[in-house]
């Protein structure tokens, strides 16, 4: 437990903070060198042009939340009312200030789920009294925006767990080798 005290104080926190704000993490341009064999040059043209180009958004730190603990990843599809405008408008505020909640998107596909949500939790306990309280205590006519849900925890083992970061290079290498 030393580790979790010594990760979590205030200065620690600031930095983190800092790493994910624009131009705070730039590439190890010797480290990039060592792994291609290219020249200094053309790997800060490279970077600097993918940037431009949009396809580079930034550079930052990808953090373990399972060593503070956050050991439950959740899943929710939902079948919202969307024609309800007031009670989407709350959710939607609700929903953006919620710190547990890291993904939200609206959904296509079979059946009748609208919306897509991905949260961490220390635990189940703590995923159930948040969503009540901070959602279904606080929102009024929730009961009658979602429709249903569907939940889905993430446990261990994890088979694969790849960045999209990774995925994207993988599938852009295959396109290239065709």
């Amino acid at each position: 437990m030393v580790l979790k005290k010594s990760i979590v104080d205030a200065t620690r926190v600031k930095i983190l903070e800092a790493l994910l704000k624009e131009g705070s993490v730039r590439p190890n341009i010797k480290r990039i060198k060592q792994y291609t064999g290219f020249h200094k040059a053309t790997i800060i043209s490279s970077l600097e042009f993918l940037e431009k180009a949009g396809l580079i958004q930034g550079y930052g730190p990808k953090i373990n939340f399972r060593t503070l603990g956050y050991n439950l990843e959740v899943t929710m599809l939902l079948q919202a009312d969307l024609s309800q405008k007031e009670t989407l408008n709350i959710f939607l505020e609700k929903a953006m200030q919620d710190p547990h909640l890291y993904w939200f998107s609206g959904m296509l596909g079979s059946g009748n789920w609208n919306i897509l949500t991905r949260h961490i939790y220390k635990d189940v306990e703590s995923y159930r009294r948040h969503i009540e309280s901070y959602y279904y205590e606080s929102i009024p006519d929730i009961y009658k925006f979602i429709r249903d849900r569907n939940i889905f925890f993430t446990t261990e083992p994890i088979y694969k767990s790849t960045s999209r970061t990774k995925s994207i290079i993988e599938l852009i290498r295959g396109a290239s080798e065709k």
